[in-house]
């Protein structure tokens, strides 16, 4: 079974602002067969780093272009289905519109990637539709832009809720094991026991 992180660069674009991001693309499976996690601005770095693998799915971990934005196109080179929670179906359209169909994801579904069993935990906040990917037997989270190394989410934007993210996260994240390694949407993994105890500080911030 193997982990392998990919960085792609591009744009985020979101209520009349863009940006320019880093994001990382996760790839999780075994010898003979993969699921990317987040295909994000690249489709072709997202296919070399398979290295002949079988793509069995694009998951998404939310709808935000900058984490969408190359999925249409590795899920037609590869023939994989796109997943994706419902409750983003608004962000979706934005980047998609109805040309481009994904299955939908649901809180508990376990999705095979190779010899590793990804449990899907609906974590809205960020966005309706957010979702983290929890690999027990690895000891390892998807995180997506739920929660970083420092803390969670943004959530100045449409479509998200500070109260909403900080409820995911104390109920679905930081009920998991404190050794868990968080492997993020942007930047660097962190764990569920370096994160936990600064619950509060987040709250007092209220960002």
């Amino acid at each position: 079974m193997s982990v392998d992180r990919l960085i792609t660069s591009g744009t985020f674009a979101l209520d009349g602002g863009s940006w320019q991001v880093d994001n990382n693309v996760w790839l999780v499976g075994s010898d003979e067969e993969v699921v990317v996690i987040d295909a994000a601005h690249d489709a072709a770095a997202i296919l070399a780093a398979a290295g002949g693998r079988r793509i069995t799915a694009i998951v998404c971990t939310h709808a935000h272009n900058d984490h969408i934005n190359a999925a249409a196109e590795v899920a037609a080179a590869a023939g994989a289905p796109i997943l994706l929670h419902p409750a983003d179906q608004v962000l979706w359209a934005m980047q998609y519109g109805p040309e481009v169909p994904y299955l939908p994801l649901k809180d508990g579904q376990v999705i095979d990637a190779g010899d590793v069993a990804l449990t899907v935990l609906h974590t809205p906040g960020h966005s309706p539709g957010a979702v983290c990917l929890h690999a027990r037997e690895l000891g390892v989270v998807f995180s997506g832009d739920t929660l970083f190394q420092g803390g969670p989410g943004a959530t100045g934007r449409s479509h998200s809720s500070f109260e909403t993210i900080i409820e995911s996260i104390e109920d679905r994240l930081l009920t998991l094991p404190g050794e868990t390694i968080v492997h993020t949407g942007h930047g660097d993994s962190t764990t569920i026991g370096v994160e936990a105890p600064h619950l509060a500080d987040w709250l007092a911030r209220g960002h």
